[in-house]
């Protein structure tokens, strides 16, 4: 593994550099979202004999860190998940919770595609830190079909729909998550559902423990539940038996969370095909969703992660859900392909 120390300065230069170098060889990456969901969405493609390196630029949002790549010149990923897995290895590899691919639109109203493999080899549909690093890498490449708006808004493709990260003059980046899905057969969930529909302080029992569920989609499932002592939780222990619980068909990310004050909202995540993380962008959202719902919150309130903190608002007028955080580069190299 090759890499070299990206500063502020020299951002913009090593990413056309890795842009360039993609270019030279066959190979791309796609985009999806979220958390993991099934890798049979697509045809799996076999790498070609001729990708044997494969540039690369490492991005964070709040510590949930991800590997980007250009790969505009091709309709599907040019390394399989199970590559992904390896290349993902902190030990083995360069260490990520996933690789972020960007592919050429596959929607007329779209600039990019994007595609996601989780650090397990699972695809989810949408990642919301994923998303804001990957607007921030297309900022720095050559210039191409994927291009922002005259107000620096992107509009990417995602397995959850349109997508449009904005790119504020602050640096940070301000993301229109679309609508939450409320409907708990569309989450999808198999817990209890209210007259209209929804899965709202639903009882669920797990490793000798009753908890109070309630579900939300960004695109990608999720499941929400409050306590007053974030730290007394043992993540590691209770979030993959709910991850993996029959009541969710296509498991789920579960967030534990406390509620400093209805403006301020406290975080836990266990991520579906990760694990713990740093940050969750549509945990967040899913999170102040489920608050409102639960009479705990205000539609607009800073969410504290591990890593650190999003801004969220889920407008009123039109149910539309916003994040804003920050999406930092950390380094570029090539990656050895085995």
């Amino acid at each position: 593994l090759q890499t070299t120390r990206v500063d502020e300065e020299g951002e913009k230069m090593l990413h056309v550099l890795v842009s360039a170098a993609c270019a030279l060889r066959p190979g791309s990456l796609p985009s999806g979202i979220g958390a993991s969901v099934a890798v049979a969405r697509h045809a799996q493609p076999s790498l070609s004999a001729s990708v044997t390196e494969l540039p690369f630029a490492k991005y964070h949002g709040l510590g949930n860190d991800f590997l980007l790549v250009d790969s505009r010149s091709s309709k599907e990923p040019p390394i399989t998940p199970e590559q992904a897995v390896k290349m993902c290895d902190r030990n083995f590899g360069v260490g990520a919770d996933g690789v972020i691919f960007v592919l050429p639109a596959n929607d007329d109203a779209a600039d990019c595609q994007m595609r996601i493999y989780n650090s397990d080899g699972s695809e989810p549909e949408m990642c919301g830190n994923g998303i804001r690093c990957m607007a921030r890498f297309i900022s720095t490449l050559a210039p191409s079909e994927a291009k922002a708006s005259s107000d620096g808004v992107y509009t990417i493709s995602t397995l959850a729909g349109l997508i449009k990260p904005k790119l504020l003059q602050d640096g940070e980046i301000r993301v229109d998550m679309g609508q939450p899905i409320l409907q708990g057969s569309r989450v999808p969930t198999t817990l209890p559902a209210d007259v209209d529909g929804r899965v709202i302080k639903a009882p669920l029992s797990v490793g000798g423990s009753d908890f109070a569920v309630t579900c939300v989609s960004m695109g990608n499932p999720h499941a929400i539940i409050f306590v007053d002592d974030l730290d007394a939780i043992d993540l590691a222990t209770i979030g993959p038996q709910i991850e993996c619980h029959e009541v969710f068909p296509a498991k789920t990310n579960v967030e534990f969370v406390q509620v400093l004050s209805p403006t301020h909202l406290k975080m836990k995540v266990w991520e579906r095909g990760a694990g713990p993380t740093l940050a969750c962008g549509t945990g967040a959202c899913a999170l102040l969703v489920a608050a409102v719902l639960e009479g705990r919150a205000e539609r607009s309130a800073t969410v504290t992660l591990p890593g650190g903190d999003l801004q969220i608002e889920w407008r009123e007028e039109d149910d539309t859900i916003f994040m804003t955080g920050p999406a930092v580069p950390v380094f570029s190299g090539v990656y050895s392909v085995e």
